[in-house]
């Protein structure tokens, strides 16, 4: 279904973390401004003309710091004034991508997703049509097709998923070859993704080197590199650079010290983004900063009891377990520690997350503790769930296991005294 004015008409993750790769975004900031803005035929490229960007600038930041009703009457006074441009269609569209991050198994907005990303390529598909080497069409039609690529393959609706993908990379590549302009840098965004993780993949999952054959290497200082230009120079896809510099540097090989430094301007900047602020809590954990950590995880949790937009069972499961984990290693207080990791596993089980080394660990800490108390059943009951759900985690699995052979005799001699 498209929107046409007037009318109304893994290999399931690394499939789509693979999309991702080859994402070209696009943000903006929301107030609804009082300029008078250019007509199309007064300039050459709709996404480079600096009175838009002004004009959208406080819609983009609205959109990450998850004030969708500001963002989205943004874009949508853009849309009055250009309804038959494409990229009104793609904010439109990434809006509700945004919506579904944070918990990514949320489907309810995948529908008005498709069809603002639909709109965007038809739109811009009109224009790419008129004209082949119009940057602008091109860019948004890259994006597009990635992103519904993205979550197609999130959905493991892998025909259309790769149906995208293909043609993501068709309009990428026509792009490369072409002379640089004011929208040089926010190509160094998918230049950048691919470079490293077309690498980082082969890597890590040589399952995927199959799929990978047709596809031109990598390298992945150069794609970090463009990356970080990227997130210094780029107007609309600087936040996404970030966002993965991020993540590439939290991940093994990667600068912690630069990940903690982008994480933290992330998470100040946009202070009511949820996916934000759980990845500063995460990385304070692994680097050991408990009191930041603290204050950080107790907002998040306090936000997902208020129920905030955004603020789920996913972000509940991330704070209330790093507070356990306060509690018991930082301030040695068992049984504040047990309250967060009871409220971990709670969160877990609501939302059926079984695999989760969040949900193991949990069961692990209050397991300890009820032995610890000599609360045998219900270290029987914690331990019973390892033994479950944790079947990849051989030093919990051995753990369980020995507790539960200890209790069966435990239970026998009890018997025998009766």
């Amino acid at each position: 279904m498209l929107i046409i004015p007037n009318t109304k008409r893994t290999l399931q993750r690394y499939f789509s973390l693979f999309v991702a790769l080859i994402t070209s975004s696009f943000f903006a900031n929301g107030a609804r401004a009082q300029t008078t803005l250019p007509s199309l035929d007064e300039v050459d490229m709709l996404m480079t003309n600096l009175t838009v960007q002004l004009e959208i600038t406080s819609g983009i930041d609205a959109m990450y710091n998850f004030d969708f009703k500001v963002a989205e009457g943004q874009f949508n006074w853009l849309k009055s004034h250009y309804p038959e441009h494409p990229l009104p269609y793609f904010l439109l569209g990434l809006s509700q991508w945004w919506k579904i991050v944070p918990n990514i198994e949320n489907t309810s907005y995948d529908k008005d997703f498709f069809v603002y990303m639909d709109s965007a390529i038809y739109f811009a598909d009109k224009i790419y049509k008129k004209d082949k080497e119009n940057q602008e069409a091109l860019f948004i039609l890259a994006g597009t097709w990635a992103f519904e690529g993205r979550l197609n393959g999130e959905r493991h609706n892998w025909a259309k998923a790769t149906f995208a993908v293909r043609k993501a990379l068709n309009y990428f590549d026509k792009l490369k070859g072409m002379p640089k302009t004011s929208l040089t840098p926010e190509l160094l965004y998918g230049d950048g993704l691919y470079n490293y993780y077309v690498e980082w993949i082969k890597e890590n999952y040589r399952m995927l080197r199959t799929v990978l054959w047709m596809f031109d290497g990598g390298d992945k200082a150069l794609g970090i590199e463009q990356l970080e230009t990227c997130g210094k120079e780029a107007f609309y896809t600087r936040i996404e650079a970030m966002y993965y510099l991020m993540k590439v540097h939290s991940s093994s090989g990667g600068k912690m010290i630069r990940a903690l430094q982008i994480s933290e301007y992330l998470y100040k900047k946009y202070p009511n983004n949820p996916y934000f602020q759980r990845y500063y809590a995460r990385l304070l954990y692994y680097s050991g900063r408990y009191p930041q950590l603290y204050t950080v995880s107790k907002s998040l949790l306090e936000r997902v009891d208020e129920g905030m937009f955004g603020y789920e069972e996913m972000s509940g499961r991330y704070a209330a377990f790093y507070l356990g984990a306060y509690y018991r290693d930082y301030l040695s207080n068992p049984e504040k520690a047990n309250y967060y990791y009871q409220r971990a596993v709670k969160f877990v089980e609501d939302i059926g997350d079984y695999g989760s080394g969040y949900y193991h660990y949990s069961l692990a800490a209050l397991a300890r503790y009820a032995k610890q108390k000599k609360d045998w059943d219900n270290a029987e009951i914690y331990y019973s769930k390892i033994l479950t759900y944790a079947a990849g985690r051989k030093k919990l699995q051995t753990e369980a296991k020995k507790f539960k052979k200890e209790n069966k005799k435990r239970k026998k001699a009890a018997k025998k005294k009766k």
